[in-house]
């Protein structure tokens, strides 16, 4: 498959599986190589797919690892493209054509991996993956994103950007990681109303370091989850 073929990312998640290959010196690479290659990356979109279907990206990193370093060495022609590979590929490429993009992604890559009968499938399989849940993952995902199709080769780093670069204060509230936030009331109620308008509706918190400009939005966050907030 030509790389022109291939978004950035996709293009990455196969070169390191063909490093990763020749540094172990197994003969060819093989989809573990492409699937470990895919779950080590932590801040890439196959790792979010992971996260969202349910699974840690970490752990399936490990489970490949260790079925990698089961297979047989050569002490020449390591890290080919073999037949597992190229079958991987055309499968990839019928998800691209399924999903309606005009790229190979590095999502396309991770359903096929679920679709094929290899061991980076069993390795899948041991954290009850399988094809639709990573489906329904890469939509929800493409979905929050406000991606319906890829159509450049970057398309993959825009996809979950919050959550990559910013911290879901409501999900750590939902998950009691928040203490409560005492003496920001008057603060919070600001913050409400303004989210609260029509128009100019984005609260701006400045202050010097230490002042308590976190407490507040961890205030507002836990009055969100406890339905306190119009």
């Amino acid at each position: 498959m030509r790389p022109d073929r291939l978004t950035n990312a996709a293009q990455q998640a196969l070169a390191d599986a063909q490093s990763a290959a020749l540094a172990a010196s197994h003969p060819e690479v093989t989809a573990l190589h492409v699937l470990q290659a895919l779950a080590e990356d932590r801040n890439g979109p196959a790792a979010s797919i992971i996260q969202r279907a349910g699974a840690d990206a970490a752990r399936l990193s490990q489970l490949a690892k260790a079925e990698l370093s089961r297979l047989p060495t050569t002490s020449s022609g390591a890290g080919t493209p073999g037949r597992e590979l190229m079958e991987l590929l055309a499968r990839a490429e019928k998800e691209r054509t399924s999903l309606g993009d005009q790229y190979v992604s590095s999502e396309h890559l991770l359903l096929a991996i679920a679709d094929l009968n290899t061991k980076a499938k069993d390795a899948l399989g041991a954290l009850a993956l399988d094809r639709r849940r990573l489906l329904d993952a890469v939509k929800a995902i493409r979905k929050a994103s406000g991606v319906e199709t890829i159509t450049d080769q970057d398309a993959e780093s825009g996809f979950e950007a919050l959550k990559k670069y910013g911290i879901d204060l409501t999900e750590k509230a939902q998950q009691g990681k928040l203490d409560p936030v005492i003496g920001r009331d008057e603060e919070i109620r600001r913050c409400v109303q303004v989210l609260s308008r029509r128009t100019k509706n984005n609260p701006v918190l400045i202050g010097e370091p230490g002042v308590g400009k976190t407490a507040i939005a961890e205030g507002l966050a836990l009055r969100i989850v406890n339905g306190d907030c119009p």
